[in-house]
C-alpha cells in the first residue's frame, strides 16, 4: 500500500513518515513565511494537525510526493496566524511603550552588518503582498516548480508567474539601493543562515 493510501486510511506510521520526511521544509516555508521560529513551529504542528483532520482529501490512488499538499496546508496556517497575531498586535498597541534596553552585540561590527543586511532583506520581503510572499517562499526557498506551486495554492499556474515575477521586482527595487545583490538564490543563502543562528 503506497504512503498516501496509508495517510488517506489514517495509518499512525504512515503520518509519522509524513512528519519526519516533510517537518523541516514545512518549518522553513513557515519561517519564510512568518518571520519567526516560535510562529514557524506553531505552523508545523497546526499544519499536521490539519493534515490529519484533512487525511480523506488524500488521492490514495495518486503518485508523487505530499510535500506540496503539506506546504498548501501551512500557507493557509500562517495566514490564520498572521491574522490572529495581527489581532494581538492591535491589543499590544494600547499597552504603554517598553522601555529601551542596551543591545550589547552592536558593540561587534561584522554582527551588526550582517543584522543590517537581514534587516533590510526582511523589510523587503515584509513589504510584499501577502500572494507574493507566498509564491516566493514556495518556489524560492522551498524549491517547488511553478506547477506544484500552483497547486499547493489552489491558483493557475500563471498567476504563479506573475506573482513570482512581481515579487522579484518588488525586491530588486528597495535592496539595489541599500546595495544589496538581489537574486534567487542569494536571498535564499542569506535567509537560511539566518534560520540556522
Amino acid at each position: 500500500m503506497s504512503t498516501r493510501a496509508r495517510v488517506r486510511a489514517g495509518d499512525p506510521d504512515a503520518f509519522r513518515e509524513l512528519f519526519d520526511e516533510h517537518a523541516r521544509s514545512v518549518y522553513n516555508h513557515g519561517f519564510r513565511l512568518t518571520g519567526s521560529w516560535s510562529v514557524a513551529e506553531e505552523v508545523v504542528s497546526l499544519t499536521f494537525l490539519e493534515a490529519w483532520r484533512l487525511r480523506d482529501r488524500v488521492d490514495g490512488d495518486g503518485d508523487g510526493s505530499l510535500r506540496p499538499w503539506l506546504l498548501g496546508i501551512a500557507t493557509n496556517v500562517a495566514r490564520n496566524v498572521r491574522r490572529a497575531a495581527r489581532r494581538y498586535d492591535v491589543a499590544l498597541a494600547r499597552l504603554p511603550a517598553p522601555r529601551a534596553v542596551p543591545d550589547l552585540a552592536e558593540e561587534v561590527t561584522d554582527r551588526l552588518a550582517d543584522q543590517e543586511r537581514i534587516t533590510a532583506l526582511r523589510a523587503a520581503l515584509s513589504a510584499l503582498r501577502a500572494p507574493e510572499r507566498e509564491v516566493l517562499a514556495l518556489c524560492v526557498f522551498a524549491g517547488l516548480d511553478y506547477a506544484e506551486a500552483a497547486q499547493a495554492l489552489g491558483v493557475p499556474l500563471g498567476t504563479v508567474r506573475s506573482r513570482l515575477s512581481r515579487a522579484r521586482k518588488r525586491l530588486q527595487e528597495p535592496l539595489l539601493g541599500s546595495g544589496q545583490v538581489v537574486a534567487d538564490r542569494t536571498i535564499a543563502v542569506r535567509l537560511a543562515a539566518e534560520e540556522t543562528r
